[in-house]
């Protein structure tokens, strides 16, 4: 995954249009649920995730950049979350486990890999047949922030991608003003490499 770093990655700022909490809660995060990360950064929405799962519950983080997972380790730390596992690496060559995952998260992130078809088939390993992917994504419109509008997935193109790696779009909404949700589920087996 080529991540390019944009000025919505201050937290504080982030959080005036977006609230991490609410989104996960939205999507059904649980107490003792396991919630994997993929392009987790600093943990905009990770550090939450731990929070809501609780000390039973299980977060695992993917990301390429060595210094946004420093960070993320010293804000667990800080706040005393132990239930979260982070990896270093590309989305396309880590598979966290099989069949573990309750959540499987994009947070604004699905555009930004490079084979995100290759991402959405080891989700689709990852998560439980019960479980759900979330991917949470920017609006294919001219927005003042975000990435080029090129880079961008509609709606249509995100739906595209999960149903090629084996899910069945359960919703597509609206998540405040510049992004979209496409909750999937999955349908039948993990598709092959």
């Amino acid at each position: 995954m080529t991540r390019e770093r944009h000025h919505y990655h201050d937290q504080r700022v982030r959080r005036t249009w977006q609230n991490p909490e609410s989104i996960l809660v939205g999507i059904g995060l649980a107490p003792d649920q396991t919630f994997v990360d993929i392009g987790c950064g600093d943990g905009f929405f990770t550090i939450p995730a731990a929070k809501n799962v609780g000390p039973s519950g299980r977060v695992y983080g993917i990301d390429l950049d060595a210094d946004a997972l420093d960070r993320l380790r010293a804000k667990a730390q800080k706040e005393d979350l132990q239930n979260i596992f982070l990896h270093l690496g590309a989305a396309e060559e880590i598979l966290i486990c099989r069949g573990c995952a309750d959540v499987v998260f994009f947070g604004i992130d699905l555009h930004d890999f490079a084979d995100p078809a290759r991402v959405l088939r080891h989700a689709r390993e990852m998560v439980r047949e019960s479980g759900i992917v979330a991917d949470l994504d920017w609006k294919k419109e001219p927005q003042p922030l975000g990435p080029p509008l090129a880079k961008r997935f509609d709606t249509d193109r995100a739906a595209a991608l999960l149903e090629a790696a084996g899910f069945r779009v359960a919703s597509v909404a609206e998540s405040g003003i510049y992004h979209y949700l496409i909750v999937a589920r999955p349908m039948g087996p993990p598709v092959p490499e």
